[in-house]
C-alpha cells in the first residue's frame, strides 16, 4: 500500500500516532473492564482507564486549541500562519526529519500540479474553496502579490510586495512549489487539527459507551457477590 498516494494520506505518520494513542486508550479501558469483573474493588480499577482515555482526550484538545485561518479579500478560501498554532505543532513541523517525510508525501500526491486541470480558468480558481494544504503548499501567500497565470503557475518576475520569506521560497517547479514555506506547514497543521478534533470527539463518545459498559459490569459483579454472600 502506498501511504503517500492522495491528499488523505499526506499525514500518514502523524495520523498513525494518534491512532496508536486511541488504541492504547481503548486497551486500557478494556483492561479496566476485565479487572472489574475478575477482581474486587471496582472503584479502584476504574481510576486507570478514566485517567488514560481522559488524558488522551485532554492532550488532543490542548494541542488543537490554537490556530485558525485568515480571510483574504476576493478569495473564498483562507490562508494559514504557522505561528498561530500550538508549540507542539511548531516543534513537530519544524523538525527536519518529520518535514522531509511529509514533504515527500506532498510532492508524490501531485495535488498542487492538478489544480490547473481542476480549475480551467483563473475565475474558477479564485472562486474555489481550497483545502488548507492546497492553499498553503500549492501557491505563494497572497501578500506576496505574484500575479497568477493559472492555478498552478505564478509570474515570479513581479517583485514581491511583502518581506515574508515564503515569497522567496515559492517556485513553480512541481517538486518545489511552496513545500518549504511556513504557510505550507500551517496548512498541514490546520489539516491535522481538523482530523484530530474528529478523533477526539470519537474518543469522547467511546469513553461514555465503554464507561457505561464498565459500570454495568461492576454492578453485576457486586450483585453476584451479594447473592453469594446471602446463600
Amino acid at each position: 500500500m502506498n501511504f503517500c498516494s492522495g491528499a488523505a494520506m499526506v499525514l500518514c505518520l502523524h495520523y498513525l500516532v494518534i491512532s496508536t494513542m486511541q488504541l492504547l486508550a481503548i486497551a486500557v479501558v478494556v483492561f479496566g473492564v476485565w479487572m472489574s469483573t475478575h477482581h474486587d474493588g471496582c472503584r479502584k480499577s476504574l481510576t486507570l482507564p478514566v485517567l488514560a482515555i481522559g488524558a488522551v482526550i485532554f492532550l488532543v484538545f490542548i494541542v488543537t486549541n490554537n490556530g485558525s485561518g485568515h480571510s483574504v479579500a476576493d478569495l473564498r478560501f483562507k490562508e494559514y500562519q504557522l505561528q498561530d498554532y500550538s508549540s507542539w505543532f511548531l516543534k513537530e513541523l519544524n523538525n527536519t526529519h518529520n518535514w522531509k517525510h511529509l514533504k515527500g508525501c506532498l510532492v508524490k500526491s501531485d495535488d498542487c500540479n492538478n489544480l490547473s486541470k481542476k480549475y480551467k480558468t483563473l475565475k474558477k480558481f479564485k472562486l474555489a474553496k481550497l483545502t488548507p494544504i492546497e492553499a498553503g503548499c500549492c501557491r505563494p501567500p497572497s501578500e506576496c502579490g505574484y500575479p497568477a497565470v493559472n492555478a498552478s503557475y505564478y509570474d515570479l518576475s513581479f517583485h514581491p510586495v511583502s518581506s515574508n520569506k515564503d515569497c522567496k521560497l515559492y517556485r513553480n517547479a512541481r517538486d518545489t512549489k511552496c513545500y518549504n514555506c511556513d504557510s505550507c506547514k500551517a496548512g498541514v497543521a490546520q489539516y491535522m487539527k481538523t482530523e484530530w478534533r474528529v478523533v477526539a470527539i470519537f474518543n469522547v463518545a467511546l469513553f461514555v459507551v465503554l464507561s457505561l459498559i464498565y459500570f454495568v459490569g461492576c454492578c453485576a459483579r457486586r450483585n453476584a457477590a451479594r447473592d453469594r454472600s446471602k446463600t
